[in-house]
């Protein structure tokens, strides 16, 4: 049982470590849940509710300020208990999606009080060019500010077992509950507003206003407003390029003169 928490608590931190080897998504359900099934000696199991848990995650990314509910935990944890007591695919959404959003709490809290330290020492070796110090203090505030504290949390709720994390989360008060519920919804608006702040300008705005014309008057989706974007950077794109061939055509027709 320790030696499967502790499997359990370093299969996390690797998820929430896929940064260091590139965008590499290991943090995605489908991949941890096949890792906590491998530990737990069911690899079946494991990937079914690994691909269940990615369609309930599937839009989990940051997004501006946006921070989505912390998957990773969420994932090892409902398909641990779901495999260790041999309940329903339920089991895994009933545990995972409170725990996610738990663990985002203490996610913040780790860069809100214990990262900036680090980013501090960063700078002062940033000032004497100590590049090595940068990466140093990089490395050691993502483990100690967001990494342990994943792996401990997942390794002693697999360890306290899923009736002490489920009595844990039935102590939060609804009104927590809901106040976090909303938050989250707001969260995605607020990352997208951010962005917008950051790249709109007079020559944007317009591909803003068709964007909400196409939504809000004929109701297209999403989907096929960002297809149709998609086509739109690419036609504009292409003219572009086609308009600065033409100039340097040009320029060096004059030159020949």
């Amino acid at each position: 049982m320790i030696i499967q928490a502790i499997l359990l608590g370093l299969i996390a931190m690797l998820g929430n470590a896929e940064y260091l080897f590139g965008t590499s998504l290991l943090s995605r359900p489908i991949f941890m849940g096949t890792m906590t099934g491998i530990v737990l000696g069911d690899v079946t199991t494991g990937v079914t509710l690994g691909a269940s848990l990615e369609l309930a995650f599937m839009g989990a990314f940051s997004i501006g300020a946006s921070i989505p509910p912390e998957m990773i935990s969420g994932t090892v944890l409902g398909t641990a208990f779901t495999i260790t007591t041999g309940a329903g695919p339920e089991t895994a959404l009933t545990i995972g999606l409170p725990v996610a959003s738990l663990v985002l709490i203490a996610k913040n809290v780790g860069m809100v009080f214990i990262l900036p330290p680090f980013v501090h020492k960063a700078d002062e070796y940033a000032a004497k060019g100590d590049m090595k110090g940068v990466a140093r203090m990089h490395f050691l505030g993502g483990f100690f500010g967001v990494n342990l504290i994943i792996g401990v949390i997942v390794a002693l709720g697999f360890y306290m077992g899923g009736g002490a994390v489920q009595a844990f989360l039935d102590i939060i008060p609804e009104w927590i509950s809901k106040g976090l519920e909303i938050t989250m919804g707001l969260l995605p608006a607020i990352g997208f507003a951010l962005l917008l702040k950051m790249i709109i300008n007079k020559k944007l705005a317009c591909y803003f206003i068709l964007g909400f014309a196409l939504s809000v008057y004929l109701n297209i989706p999403v989907t096929g407003i960002a297809i149709f974007g998609a086509i739109l950077a690419i036609v504009i794109t292409q003219l572009s390029q086609t308009k600065s061939q033409v100039v340097l055509e040009e320029g060096d027709d004059e030159d020949d003169f």
